[in-house]
């Protein structure tokens, strides 16, 4: 059994899945409103099929990044629904700033991570359903606090790719693209449905021009160093790759501003399963499709590019989202 084939749907139902990377897979359903529960119920029963592994760990401790790393263990959740919790890391930047707005739309719950309090109350003022979650992702030891009561995490921080003064603090690609999504994937709770991450079109091609020349100072090598982190952490992840982004940072200061923006004639996406698109990527609308995707399970382990084209697209439509989102296939095995 793929490892990735079983999912939640609906009725409170969990399919746990324990690989342990061999020639065979343990498939343990269970009917659960306790996500937690079934994890440690699955892992007393695995125990019995594999020696040597412990049943009297502690959840913690079965369930944190290394031993799910080490163990093979993955939890595939439900999609997540309006009026579940969102964390969203880099709130204030260009692409958090208008996926804060959209989710607050839409019904979601947001804590705003970010680490200045007045930055937020700038941006969003005392919005409806957002709470402030001060933290510095590059502390791990201020992040479970952050985390507490979330469903979703979505991680769209970033720098720039050459050295200015958006690196004073400490704020280089390093730190801003690896050791802080490290901190943050690490820090999760066992218990999330979505961990979603934006990274950059040519994470895969960086000895390629021209990300070559992007890479110079090692912006690509550290994202795609994030997204193995998640790759390897056995959270439900999404990673989107945006081509070169547009259409802000916005300066607004107002939810409802931010919502009127929009990224004139070129409005369709192009999506891809592979790090092969060029061109350029509203700010809009990759917010817009991470808000659409946490409603999508199918989505789930997969890794996006998303470039922006002429034309209508989906718009704010979930139909036409999960239908491009769907349409995206690999290709077939020669």
């Amino acid at each position: 059994m793929d490892g990735g084939a079983a999912r939640r749907r609906g009725g409170g139902s969990a399919a746990i899945i324990v690989d342990w990377s061999l020639d065979w897979s343990v498939s343990l359903s269970f009917f659960s409103h306790k996500l937690p529960g079934c994890v440690e119920m699955a892992q007393m029963c695995s125990s019995a099929l594999r020696p040597g592994l412990n049943p009297l760990r502690t959840r913690a401790e079965a369930t944190s990044p290394s031993a799910r790393r080490s163990s093979g263990l993955r939890v595939t959740a439900a999609a997540v629904e309006p009026g579940a919790t969102v964390l969203v890391a880099g709130a204030t930047g260009g692409v958090g700033q208008l996926l804060t707005a959209k989710l607050l739309d839409r019904g979601y719950k947001v804590k705003a991570l970010s680490r200045n309090a007045d930055k937020l109350q700038q941006l969003f003022g005392a919005a409806d359903g957002l709470s402030p979650a001060l933290a510095d992702l590059r502390d791990a030891s201020s992040l479970p606090a952050a985390l507490e009561g979330v469903d979703a995490v979505v991680c769209c921080t970033g720098t720039t790719a050459f050295p200015s003064k958006r690196w004073d603090g400490g704020n280089n690609p390093e730190q801003t693209d690896y050791v802080s999504v490290r901190n943050l994937v690490h820090a999760c709770p066992p218990s999330l449905k979505r961990f979603v991450l934006t990274t950059s079109a040519g994470v895969e091609r960086s000895g390629k021009f021209p990300f070559a020349i992007l890479n110079l100072f090692g912006v690509l090598k550290y994202k795609r160093m994030g997204e193995q982190e998640l790759e390897a952490s056995g959270l439900p992840y999404l990673i989107l790759r945006p081509n070169r982004l547009t259409d802000g940072p916005y300066t607004s200061y107002d939810v409802n501003t931010l919502l009127r923006n929009t990224s004139g004639s070129r409005q369709d996406v192009t999506l891809s399963l592979h790090d092969d698109l060029m061109g350029e990527a509203s700010r809009i609308a990759v917010a817009e499709a991470i808000v659409q995707s946490l409603a999508l399970d199918f989505v789930e382990g997969r890794r996006y590019s998303i470039g922006s084209k002429e034309g209508d697209g989906p718009g704010r439509d979930p139909a036409k989202w999960s239908a491009l989102f769907g349409s995206v296939k690999e290709p077939a095995a020669v």
